[in-house]
């Protein structure tokens, strides 16, 4: 087999690896804002002021299990490197 061509593009080594981390977390505040809009809307008679606290609630709590639970506990992956 020889050597590896070293004209060959390898992403790994040339991509920029914090990217996957700003793909990974746009990703989730998208998911988490929309869930959380569609969540509150299901629930009647609140006012405006209470709307936004559940909407905020609601979205932290997806970046709580995301980060905290899923991706460090069950993936053993670390927040930060």
């Amino acid at each position: 087999m020889g050597k590896a061509n070293p004209y060959v593009h390898i992403p790994k080594e040339s991509f920029p690896s914090w990217i996957w981390y700003a793909v990974e977390c746009v990703a989730l505040i998208v998911i988490a804002f929309f869930s959380a809009v569609q969540i509150t809307n299901t629930f009647e008679g609140l006012t405006t002021e209470q709307h936004n606290y559940v909407i905020t609630g609601i979205f932290a709590s997806f970046f709580l299990i995301w980060y905290v639970l899923i991706r460090s506990i069950i993936l053993k992956k670390k927040i930060l490197r």
